[in-house]
């Protein structure tokens, strides 16, 4: 799929929150209250062309063709894994592939959706940055994801959380992100409140400063180690905002008294999964209002990481514990078809680099 030079010029109506939609047509001379009809029409009727928004004059509808235009993504594939987890792959508008992963819940399900093409962080133990990194997604894209599986699969009705942990780092692509979570928690948007979304980042200690100061959803940070030289063998991105700032920044994260935010730890067999490593872990963050997420890690072809032993996972739960932190170990989900974290490749050939993992 691919646009056309003249609808290359038109701004894309999906890349502007409800404000800037308003004042997009108040230049057009009609009144801002259109926009929250647009907005329902694009993210709340699934439609994606102006002709159809029919509660629009025919003679508006005609105007904003001529200024603008309405993007759109293609399911390229889902996958299913056994446990019902769904890997969706997207081909977007330039032809660049991308993935998202639909999580059962209890009583919902939530969508882990992706940020980038690829990925520039360069973590040693994930699968997305050996591809390398192609662009940013926009704003369209990010939320696009969410639109995009709300009309197309029976469960999209039922997606009541966001993860933004999918491909690529979000705050490396700070400002289409922030536009995102504007759009999808829009009340005339795709209503799904900023408590019900999550940014996961790999440490980028300015950003995540700046992220409680512009909007109020969960942070999650991917820590993986609690000593500069593990993470900086492990995630390179340490070696420019070292544990000492990324801690600092965690401290000074502005969020509601009751939000904690979440340290994501993937639990690798003798790389970071010691009693010695979960002591130090506890007493690196114990200024930092905080729980834990430990992810015993998911093995993918080619990798050089292990999963530790049940007996180990549990003993480092059980020291963090002790140490008064709420600790979960999360259950993997969708490693079957490489959709578990850090498994994303948004590759045209993830089916057969599953039935090569099968086969291992």
């Amino acid at each position: 799929m691919s646009i056309d030079n003249e609808n290359k010029s038109l701004r894309d109506i999906k890349n502007m929150t409800r404000g800037e939609i308003e004042e997009f047509i108040s230049h057009l001379g009609k009144e801002t209250y259109r926009a929250q009809q647009i907005m329902k029409w694009l993210y709340q009727s699934g439609v994606d062309n102006f002709d159809d928004m029919t509660n629009l004059s025919k003679q508006f509808r005609a105007d904003i063709k001529k200024h603008a235009r309405i993007s759109s993504l293609t399911v390229r594939k889902i996958l299913e894994s056994e446990d019902g987890t769904k890997k969706i792959l997207f081909m977007l508008e330039d032809g660049a592939l991308v993935e998202s992963v639909l999580i059962r819940e209890k009583n919902h399900w939530t969508l882990c959706v992706s940020t980038q093409v690829g990925c520039k962080m360069g973590c040693a133990f994930c699968l997305t940055g050996a591809f390398g990194f192609t662009r940013h997604l926009e704003a369209a894209e990010i939320a696009g994801q969410i639109g995009t599986v709300r009309f197309a699969l029976p469960e999209g009705k039922d997606i009541k959380s966001i993860v933004m942990m999918g491909m690529g780092e979000p705050l490396d692509n700070y400002a289409n992100m922030v536009r995102a979570v504007g759009i999808i928690s829009d009340e005339m948007g795709l209503r799904i409140s900023q408590r019900r979304i999550t940014v996961s980042t790999c440490g980028l200690a300015p950003m995540i400063r700046r992220l409680g100061k512009d909007t109020q959803v969960n942070l999650a940070v991917s820590l993986n180690a609690a000593d500069d030289e593990t993470r900086n063998r492990l995630m390179p991105v340490n070696r420019k905002y070292p544990l000492d700032a990324l801690i600092d920044a965690c401290i000074h994260y502005e969020m509601p008294r009751r939000r904690r935010i979440t340290f994501e730890y993937i639990l690798m067999a003798g790389v970071n999964d010691s009693d010695t490593d979960a002591r130090k872990l506890a007493r690196l963050l114990k200024d930092v209002r905080c729980k834990f997420n430990l992810i015993p890690f998911n093995e993918f072809p080619g990798t050089p990481f292990k999963r530790p032993s049940e007996e180990r996972i549990d003993s480092f739960r059980n020291i963090l514990i002790a140490h008064r932190y709420t600790t979960m170990t999360r259950t993997s989900k969708g490693s079957d078809i490489l959709a578990a974290c850090g498994q994303l490749s948004g590759q045209e050939t993830f089916q057969k680099n599953v039935a090569g993992h099968r086969k291992a």
